[in-house]
């Protein structure tokens, strides 16, 4: 995004005490990954891969609406994470291969910090996809361990959350691989595919 279209957003976007932490073009590196904001081009890898995924996905995410899988969802998509991260209220990242395969392209899955709250609470919510295809491979992990820094350092969070719903067993185990605490069970506490469902709450605080 140029300069002068994120310096107009911002100044739409601007709130009492409440100001953008990262700039744009941010990128967290890994060993095998990176991690960046959405781009307008990234709408067909995007779209490619979460139509590839949707059995896999859809049992832990909101029902889907009927255009998810469109360049006009993407781009609605787009707008609101461009938004929402000027307004320090949420950070979306893509995860990406460091060498993107030229056969199958980059994009694994993503990575968002949201609903951030300031003042007294400096707190944000953690949420991730993974592509079906790169499930399982130690890709999630290497993203939360490149975010935990992003999230406490340069956002200056002082706890970190997560809901998980208890079926959910791989992302149980890797939340807690993580170090991330569980902290109680919220019931009836997203609807999932049109039902209400319980979730696991989890927490990680940053050490000072």
């Amino acid at each position: 995004m140029n300069a002068l279209l994120q310096t107009v957003m911002a100044l739409f976007a601007r709130e009492r005490n409440r100001h953008c932490r990262a700039s744009y073009d941010t990128i967290l590196e890994g060993t095998n990954i990176i991690l960046r904001m959405p781009d307008v081009g990234d709408w067909r890898e995007w779209t490619k891969l979460r139509h590839l995924s949707a059995s896999f996905l859809t049992p832990w995410e909101p029902l889907w609406p009927k255009d998810a899988v469109t360049q006009s969802f993407y781009m609605r998509q787009w707008r609101r994470f461009a938004r929402r991260w000027v307004q320090d209220r949420e950070y979306a990242f893509l995860i990406f291969r460091r060498e993107p395969d030229n056969m199958e392209g980059g994009l694994l899955g993503g990575i968002t910090i949201t609903d951030i709250k300031r003042s007294v609470y400096q707190v944000g919510t953690l949420g991730y996809w993974m592509g079906a295809p790169f499930a399982g491979k130690g890709v999630m992990r290497e993203a939360i361990s490149l975010i935990l820094p992003f999230a406490f350092e340069d956002l200056g969070l002082q706890r970190l959350e997560a809901t998980v719903m208890p079926e959910n067993e791989r992302s149980l185990r890797l939340l807690r691989a993580l170090g991330f605490r569980e902290i109680g069970l919220s019931k009836m506490n997203m609807q999932i595919e049109g039902a209400w469902r319980d979730q696991v709450l989890f927490e990680k605080q940053n050490k000072i």
